[in-house]
């Protein structure tokens, strides 16, 4: 097989797939990206879809922090073959093969200050399975560098996104980048999103609360609110982010501790959101914000970030909001191959820039 390395083309076709913290199910997007000069690209999907997870996969992704160090290791390639298999059916009636398929895997453990992430989904499994070239494993080079390892879609939002000056992502966690004055990235994670308020819905019996229907029925707990905002991490500077284990000892534990309805805390939750959200990018130059991620089809949130919110709020399409991570994550796949940095100093605090990922032929 050529190798994909040897020069850099003017266009690339290929496949980025994206687990999130929320476990909603495997986001699969094919993608081309064609060249701009100077500078830039442009994109378009060709084909996108989001396979539900199967309940015992499911549970196994929630459980498998726990595992011992051979069980996690089993399930690293169990889980690859399985997003092989997906990629492969998600394939079927597609005429031609991408070039590559780029997966971010899923996240176990996060812990940039201990110097250490973990992705699971074996690429080299994905690749066996698809007879695809696959890059995985996106940030443990950044993290190798002192970096925080995330997030890395401020690239995409960068040479992608450009005509928006704020790029917000309510997925499991709340993230943003824009550019400063000097023009460089910047990008950290802001708060939990989807993880507190997926965690209390499934509390009354149901996967998500679909547009916010019963946060929206509660009433704000003070305490609870106050005691949100007070957490530490919203008065460190960036860079910064944050994973499941800070959700589960700071968040989960002033949750589980307020007596109060799970309607009350599901409002409260999403008052603390939007203010934290709102907090940042009313203080960010521009005038424009762009909102993604499976928190804008929630049209509770988006209505308390609108309401808070200074800049002119655009939610754009269903494509773009379920797909955008997956498809950036199939731009860090271009950005390999190119030989091209996608962690940036800049947001990650690592001690240089970095090109992302490992490659399994």
């Amino acid at each position: 097989m050529p190798s994909l390395l040897q020069e850099k083309k003017t266009s690339y076709t290929g496949i980025g797939v994206m687990s999130g913290t929320s476990l909603d199910g495997l986001d699969i997007c094919l993608c081309k990206f064609t060249r701009k000069e100077p500078l830039g690209w442009d994109y378009s999907i060709l084909k996108a879809e989001t396979q539900a997870y199967p309940l015992e996969l499911k549970k196994q992704l929630e459980q498998s922090p726990g595992y011992t160090g051979e069980q996690l290791t089993q399930f690293d390639y169990h889980y690859g073959h399985w997003i092989g298999n997906a990629v492969n059916q998600f394939l079927e009636n597609t005429e031609g093969l991408p070039s590559f398929v780029a997966s971010h895997g899923h996240t176990i453990f996060h812990n940039p200050k201990q110097g250490y992430t973990l992705q699971i989904g074996k690429g080299a499994a994905i690749a066996a399975k698809t007879g695809i070239p696959c890059v995985s494993d996106f940030r443990s080079s950044d993290v190798s560098r002192g970096g925080q390892g995330a997030p890395l879609v401020p690239i995409g939002d960068k040479l992608l996104f450009s005509e928006y000056d704020i790029c917000l992502n309510l997925g499991g966690i709340a993230n943003l980048s824009f550019n400063d004055n000097h023009q460089q990235r910047i990008a950290y994670d802001i708060c939990p999103c989807n993880m507190i308020l997926n965690y209390l819905a499934q509390l009354q019996g149901a996967e998500y609360d679909k547009d916010g229907q019963l946060g929206a029925k509660g009433s704000i707990n003070i305490n609870l609110l106050n005691a949100l905002n007070e957490l530490d991490y919203y008065k460190t500077t960036h860079p910064k982010s944050l994973g499941r284990e800070w959700f589960e000892s700071n968040i989960l534990e002033l949750i589980n501790n307020t007596e109060c309805s799970i309607a009350d805390k599901l409002r409260t939750a999403y008052e603390h959101i939007a203010h934290q959200i709102t907090t940042v990018t009313n203080s960010t130059e521009g005038k424009n914000l762009l909102i993604t991620g499976g928190g804008a089809k929630n049209k509770f949130l988006a209505s308390r970030i609108t309401e808070k919110s200074k800049k002119e709020v655009i939610i754009p399409d269903t494509l773009t909001i379920d797909f955008k991570e997956a498809l950036i994550f199939a731009f860090l796949g271009v950005l390999h191959f190119e030989q091209s940095n996608g962690a940036l100093t800049s947001v990650t605090g690592a001690y240089n820039d970095s090109i992302c990922g490992c490659l399994y032929y």
